[in-house]
């Protein structure tokens, strides 16, 4: 039920993989992947595994990726590293982020994906209330 849903967000956004639903890319065989240096899928071993931007998800097999631990939270939440922030687009990008990987959505995948929906969920609260608050976004940012 939720895999329509989350498929439909994906393409209005921009982040699924353009050509046909359900259909790997034509490029991505296992011969034009030998030489890439390019970060794989933990699922399918597909190039452009881990997120990059905003790719939380393998445009070869749909799973999703784990998260990216070096990624600081202004990126995550698209806002400008300063210590002014549009908390109306805070808000709208917190709703987006948790319509993608909120662990609800995840349910009925393997359990990988379950662990990293739930550490994506979680990086995204804690990038949402630290950004919010003047005085911890403040704290991030000398940090």
């Amino acid at each position: 039920m939720w895999a329509g849903r989350t498929g439909t967000l994906l393409r209005l956004s921009g982040w699924w993989p353009t050509g046909v639903l359900g259909r790997r890319l034509l490029n991505c065989n296992a011969a034009s992947l030998a030489g890439s240096s390019s970060p794989r899928c933990w699922n399918c071993g597909g190039a452009g595994g881990p997120p990059r931007g905003d790719r939380f998800f393998c445009p070869q097999c749909r799973a999703l990726q784990p998260p990216d631990p070096t990624r600081d939270y202004f990126s995550l939440m698209d806002c400008n590293r300063s210590f002014r922030v549009d908390t109306v687009k805070l808000q709208h990008r917190y709703q987006q982020l948790q319509r993608l990987v909120h662990p609800d959505f995840f349910s009925q995948r393997s359990q990988n994906e379950k662990d990293f929906s739930e550490k994506h969920s979680t990086l995204v609260n804690e990038a949402y209330k630290t950004l919010l608050a003047p005085l911890s976004r403040g704290l991030y940012l000398v940090s």
